[in-house]
């Protein structure tokens, strides 16, 4: 089997050997995609617009392409094969909802051929990029297929409601039949562009139950790794500014509910990391030893694709980023633990699976044997909230938390002086005891005292009168009066009892 490894190069070793899916060939998938989707894009073009009916999200329209051709369809050197298209009419809105052209849709799928991407997944998918970086086409289920169709009337809702959204852009899903063979494909928008290294790459769902990339994973050239490694890798967080986590988490908020009320989990944050310091040295070796290539992908034209457009809306920072600097190709500016200035590329993936049956009994025996809130089949409700707990509370962060703010350093402050005026006031109490008891002992000591000018002993009230400690611990407060009370008493009771005595 070959493998591709994720920048879309061949693995290693392996260049001569063929993918193949429900037995078949790679290449022959490859070729139907392309002269399928040329065929019914271009006969939808004569199709008058007009609104999205309910109806059409179950449409299903058919063509035979003969190896031999027809008088709709041209020749090929692939087996015969029929090529569905699931609510044309719909998926058709979606593409111009995001400014997608038919002819822009075709050229990017048709003009080039599709290159081979490795499979970051256990789900055994194919996965194909376009040349020009913009789409994304993978294999799915049959399962899978038949819910997306179903989701496609809510998803409509969504993305009329927000069409800025982490969640995948979905641009068509068809199928190709061939020797009783159904293969079903759905063309997504492209998260992480070849023409951007990924120094990391992780698929993060929040689960700790077997969330660490395999020994097969991390041998590859390009490794998507897991939770558990980034939780090694980036204990610390990733640091955007206020306004940008703000925005982020907004997002993800928001899509998650939308994903909880269609009753979805087990899906994924794909998250790819770039790290710019390390792209500033390979650009320098790259311009030394090679030639640019005039063919390579610039940044992507599609709106709302980049993840700086999807968390931000009209009017922000984000929209000026992405045009001021091409360079960045939408992705986020964020900033590691050391200070490394990075640049992120996200989006949430794997959202075609629902809470049924075979889920519900799959969470059931791993609650069993393990802990049921660390493995990642759980209840809608509970996997959104966990998810979104984790990546609020590990993935990303504020930049703030990296330094100490103003209101912290005036609190410790504050605290450092009461502790140092209970000293004052336990120090000043305690001269205060020490004075009285003096005070009384000087004075019964005189036995020539005058019973008649200083009073009997039974009249505690003609006692030289000292300050008590509730007064001493109030004047405390202020040092400067609190030792000026002190010296106006102290030498005013002393000659009392020296006159008193003579």
């Amino acid at each position: 089997m070959s493998s591709a490894a994720e920048n879309g190069e061949a693995a290693p070793g392996k260049q001569n050997e063929e993918k193949t899916y429900k037995k078949t060939a790679s290449s022959a998938i490859k070729g139907a995609i392309q002269l399928g989707i040329g065929y019914t894009v271009g006969n939808l073009t004569s199709k008058p617009e007009r609104d999205v009916l309910m109806q059409d999200f179950y449409v299903v329209e058919s063509v035979f392409l003969p190896s031999e051709g027809s008088n709709l369809t041209p020749a090929h050197h692939y087996p015969d094969f029929r090529f569905k298209t699931y609510a044309p009419l719909a998926f058709r809105y979606f593409r111009e909802l995001f400014g997608i052209k038919p002819d822009d849709y075709l050229y990017s799928i048709c003009s080039e051929p599709l290159i081979e991407l490795s499979n970051p997944g256990a789900s055994g998918s194919l996965f194909f990029v376009t040349s020009d970086d913009e789409f994304i086409i993978k294999t799915v289920q049959h399962k899978e297929a038949e819910f997306l169709q179903k989701l496609l009337p809510g998803y409509y809702m969504n993305l009329n409601q927000n069409p800025r959204t982490l969640l995948p852009k979905f641009y068509g899903l068809y199928c190709m039949q061939s020797g009783g063979i159904n293969i079903r494909i759905v063309v997504m928008n492209n998260v992480l562009p070849r023409s951007m290294r990924m120094h990391f790459t992780y698929d993060l769902k929040g689960s700790t139950y077997k969330r660490r990339a395999s020994r097969k994973e991390r041998e590859k050239s390009n490794p998507t790794f897991k939770d558990l490694d980034f939780l090694q890798d980036m204990h610390e967080g990733l640091y955007f500014d206020t306004e940008t986590y703000n925005a982020l988490m907004k997002t993800l908020q928001r899509d998650c509910r939308v994903l909880e009320s269609f009753k979805i989990m087990d899906y994924s944050l794909l998250l790819g990391i770039h790290f710019l310091d390390h792209s500033i040295k390979e650009k320098e070796e790259e311009n030394s030893q090679n030639v640019p290539d005039a063919k390579r992908p610039g940044m992507q034209k599609v709106l709302y694709s980049t993840a700086m457009e999807s968390i931000q809306g009209p009017g922000k920072s984000g929209d000026g980023i992405i045009t001021e600097n091409p360079d960045t190709m939408g992705g986020i500016p964020a900033k590691s633990h050391r200070g490394e200035k990075l640049l992120l590329f996200m989006g949430i993936i794997d959202i075609l699976q629902s809470y049924r049956l075979m889920k519900k009994l799959e969470h059931s025996w791993k609650a069993l044997v393990y802990d049921g809130d660390t493995v990642s089949v759980h209840r809608p409700s509970f996997y959104a909230d966990r998810f979104l707990k984790f990546m609020n509370s590990r993935v990303f962060k504020k930049i703030q938390a990296l330094k100490a703010s103003p209101s912290k350093k005036r609190c410790n402050s504050i605290a450092a002086l009461k502790a140092t005026s209970q000293e004052i006031v336990s120090s000043i109490s305690q001269e205060w005891k020490d004075e009285k008891r003096d005070l009384l002992t000087e004075g019964q000591s005189f036995s020539s005292l005058d019973e008649e000018a200083l009073g009997s002993r039974h009249r505690p009230d003609l006692v030289p009168s000292t300050p008590s400690l509730f007064e001493a611990a109030s004047l405390a407060t202020t040092i400067s009066s609190s030792s000026l009370y002190v010296n106006e008493h102290q030498p005013h009771d002393r000659p009392t009892l020296y006159s008193n005595s003579k």
